[in-house]
């Protein structure tokens, strides 16, 4: 295994594990129990990483970080509206 294959499977696994949490607040709306300085602080984060990846043109850190970046921006604009 190479490690641009490393890469594409850490990506694909990180990105999986975070997409039942952002489906179940999707769904229900529900972002009491989320802390918003979290969400911001791996917002900011993930922001960062994809920009990384692109400094680095390494493909799978810049799709699974968009993935993510729109998954937690998402939960995170869910969180400023219903609090």
């Amino acid at each position: 295994m190479t490690g641009e294959w490393m890469g594409y499977v850490a990506a694909i696994l990180t990105t999986l594990s975070f997409v039942p949490q952002a489906v179940k607040t999707i769904r229900s709306k529900q972002t009491n129990g989320l802390s918003l300085l979290m969400y911001l602080t791996f917002t900011v984060g993930i922001g960062f990483w994809l920009a990384y990846g692109i400094y680095l043109m390494s493909w799978p850190m810049i799709i699974a970080n968009i993935v993510t970046l729109a998954l937690s921006l998402t939960i995170l604009g869910l969180k400023l509206r219903y609090g």
